[in-house]
C-alpha cells in the first residue's frame, strides 16, 4: 500500500498485512473520519496506551504504546505540534475503509491514512509520502478568520458519502451553493493534481457570506458498484438531491436561497437537478457541455490528434478508429446488446440514459435563475458549447453569461488551450470567477 517515509524512522507501525477480498462494503463514512481524528488527538496528548485500543485485537499487540510513542515524538520533533485536520478523504478498498487525514503542524502538513475493518478498527495506519511534485495552496481571496467548516454526511438508500459544510464564520439567513462534480471518482475538492476548485469556490464563496456543501463523489467511495450496469442517477443525480435536502436544514441558510453549482458534467446535469428539486432557486452551469456527450468526446480526440501535429498515416488511422468507436455510444436503447456490456468502458445503460437526457431543452423549461460560466481556453468543453447555450437563451432574461479569457475547463489562468498536462501545475480557481458568483447570488 504506502511505504515508510523517512519521518518513520525504525519503527514499523505501517506495514500491517491486509487480506483482500473482493467483498465491498458500507460504513459510516463520518464516524470512520472522526475516529481518525480522535486518534491522532489522542496521540498528541500524550495517551498512547488509549490510541494503541483504537487498532484491531488482530494487530494490537503489533501497535505497543511504546512504539506509538517515538513514533509521535519523533513527528512533533520534525513537523512540531498538531494544530488542525486540513481535509479529509475517503474510499473503500475492497472490505476495508481507507480515510486519508492532511493534517497542518506548526512546523509544516503531513498526510495519514487510517485502513480500518468491518468492525470499525483499525488495521492499518500510515504516513503519506512526501512528493515533489507540486502541491495545493490556499488561494490568496481565502480568509480563515471568515469562514468556518463542518463534516456532514450525504446519505441516500443503502450509501454515505463525506461531505464539508462551508459556512461565513458570523451572521445568517445567508444563501448555499451545492456543488456537483464534473466527470470521474471525483473527492470533494474535485482534486486534479494540485488543483483543488471545489476548495477555492468553497473558501472563496464562503468568506463572501455564500455558504457550501461539497461531498466525495460515490464513484470514488463504492467503485465496486460501477462495474455493472448503471446510470446517471446512480452516479451523480441522488447524491446531489440528498446534498440539496441536506441544504435545507442547515441552521442560518436561507432556504429561498438554494442554488447548485455543477461543474462539466455536474453543469450538464444542473438543469435536470433543478427540475427535481424545486426548492433550488438557482443554477450555475460550469463548462457544461450542450452538446451530446459523444460529440464533446470526438472533439476532444480531434483537438489532441491536431496538438500533437501527428501527419502520419498510422497517427491518421488512430485517429478515426477512435471516432468509429465513439459513433457506437449513440445508441439510445440496448437492441441486442446486454445493458451491461461495455461501450468504451461504459455499460450500454449510462450511454442510453445520456443520450436520452435533453439538457437544453430541459433548461429552457426552467422558470429558475440560471449563470452560464466558461473559460475560453477550455480544451474539454470548448466555446461552441458555452456559444450554444447563449443561441438558446438569446431572449431568457432568467440566464446571465459570463466567458472569461485565458480561463481554463478549471477556471484557472491559463494563457493557451494547452494539453492535460496544464492540470499538473498549480493554481487556483480566478478570483473574478468567485466575485461573479457572489454578485449573482446577492443579486437575487
Amino acid at each position: 500500500m504506502v511505504i515508510i517515509t523517512s519521518i518513520m524512522k525504525k519503527y514499523l507501525i505501517l506495514i500491517i498485512a491486509l487480506f483482500i477480498t473482493e467483498i465491498a462494503f458500507s460504513q459510516s463514512i463520518l464516524n470512520l473520519i472522526n475516529r481518525s481524528n480522535e486518534f491522532l488527538d489522542t496521540l498528541e496528548k500524550g495517551k498512547f496506551e488509549d490510541a494503541q485500543n483504537f487498532f484491531d485485537e488482530g494487530v494490537k499487540d503489533k501497535v505497543q504504546p511504546e512504539i506509538l510513542k517515538n513514533f509521535w515524538n519523533s513527528t512533533n520533533s520534525t513537523l512540531g505540534n498538531l494544530e488542525s485536520v486540513e481535509s479529509a478523504q475517503n474510499k473503500t478498498q475492497e472490505e476495508f475503509f481507507v480515510v486519508t487525514l492532511i493534517c497542518k503542524f506548526s512546523k509544516g502538513t503531513q498526510g495519514f491514512q487510517f485502513v480500518f475493518n468491518q468492525k470499525e478498527k483499525m488495521v492499518g495506519f500510515f504516513v503519506v509520502p512526501k512528493s515533489n511534485a507540486a502541491v495545493y495552496q490556499n488561494p490568496v481571496y481565502a480568509d480563515s478568520t471568515l469562514y468556518k467548516e463542518q463534516p456532514v454526511s450525504i446519505k441516500t438508500s443503502g450509501h454515505e458519502l463525506a461531505g464539508l459544510l462551508t459556512t461565513p464564520k458570523s451572521g445568517t439567513n445567508f444563501p448555499v451553493i451545492v456543488l456537483v462534480h464534473g466527470s470521474g471518482p471525483s473527492d470533494m475538492d474535485e482534486s486534479i493534481g494540485p488543483n483543488k476548485p471545489f476548495k477555492d469556490l468553497a473558501l472563496g464563496l464562503a468568506a463572501k457570506g455564500i455558504a457550501t456543501i461539497r461531498y466525495v463523489k460515490r464513484t470514488r467511495v463504492y467503485p465496486g458498484e460501477f462495474n455493472k450496469a448503471f446510470t446517471l442517477k446512480e452516479e451523480v443525480t441522488d447524491d446531489a438531491l440528498a446534498a440539496i435536502a441536506l441544504a435545507k436544514t442547515i441552521t442560518g441558510v436561507n432556504k429561498k436561497q438554494i442554488y447548485v453549482l455543477g461543474h462539466s458534467l455536474g453543469g450538464m446535469l444542473a438543469p435536470k437537478l433543478a427540475s427535481l428539486a424545486p426548492d433550488v432557486n438557482g443554477i450555475i452551469m460550469a463548462a457544461a457541455p450542450a452538446r451530446k456527450f459523444t460529440d464533446v468526446i470526438s472533439d476532444q480526440n480531434k483537438y489532441m490528434f491536431e496538438s500533437a501535429k501527428d501527419t502520419t498515416a498510422e497517427g491518421k488511422k488512430q485517429l478515426q478508429n477512435a471516432l468509429t468507436e465513439l459513433e457506437k455510444t449513440r445508441i439510445t436503447k440496448p437492441g441486442t446488446m446486454k445493458v451491461d456490456s461495455l461501450l468504451l468502458g461504459l455499460p450500454v445503460s449510462y450511454w442510453i440514459d445520456m443520450n436520452l437526457y435533453d439538457q437544453v431543452g430541459t433548461a429552457k423549461k426552467l422558470k429558475k435563475r440560471i449563470l452560464i460560466l466558461q473559460g475560453e481556453n477550455d480544451f474539454q468543453v470548448p466555446v461552441m458549447d458555452y456559444n450554444l447555450w447563449k443561441g438558446a437563451f438569446a431572449k431568457k432574461k432568467n440566464v446571465t453569461f459570463k466567458l472569461y479569457p485565458e480561463l481554463n475547463h478549471l477556471f484557472i489562468t491559463q494563457p493557451q488551450k494547452g494539453s492535460p498536462q496544464q492540470y499538473q501545475q498549480p493554481g487556483n480557481v480566478a478570483g473574478s470567477v468567485i466575485d461573479d458568483i457572489a454578485l449573482w447570488v446577492k443579486s437575487n
